[in-house]
């Protein structure tokens, strides 16, 4: 087959450093849509983005020459760097991990739902509890000492 055909569909979720709520309401749209813009800068496709003052979430879709890894770690250096220069917050910063978790086709609608009520979601459950509970359910072996850094 000469050509290659994916459907490269993954949520990915961030912590700021230590979880602190730096991600206030004045710069949450700005800083979601310009974490999309990075996403298509680097040929990917932002489904959806959003999330609360420690974390965000992102469902996105990549083109195969392009590695997960290297998307976030590009998404994140360069969004805190625009906080800094634009928000002027010198002290944000994302912790150094993050979690991604590849979604089907069918269930597009399912977490964009999931990610565009993440306000409501927080509600009830914090950062952590809502963490740990994806990594089990989609089955992913963690040890608790490492998870948060």
């Amino acid at each position: 087959m000469s050509h290659t055909h994916t459907n490269l569909l993954t949520h990915i979720i961030f912590s700021t450093k230590d979880r602190m709520p730096l991600i206030d309401s004045d710069i949450k749209t700005r800083l979601h849509a310009y974490l999309g813009g990075i996403v298509r800068e680097l040929k990917g496709t932002a489904l959806g983005v959003n999330g609360t003052m420690d974390h965000v979430h992102m469902l996105i879709g990549l083109p195969p020459t392009v590695a997960l890894s290297d998307v976030v770690r590009v998404t994140k250096a360069n969004s805190s760097r625009w906080i800094h220069e634009q928000v002027g917050d010198k002290k944000f910063g994302w912790q150094s991990g993050y979690g991604a978790f590849s979604v089907s086709p069918s269930q597009i609608a399912v977490v964009k739902g999931y990610i565009q009520k993440q306000e409501e979601h927080h509600r009830k459950r914090d950062f952590e509890q809502e963490f740990v509970s994806l990594l089990r359910h989609c089955g992913i072996e963690y040890d608790e000492r490492f998870v948060f850094g």
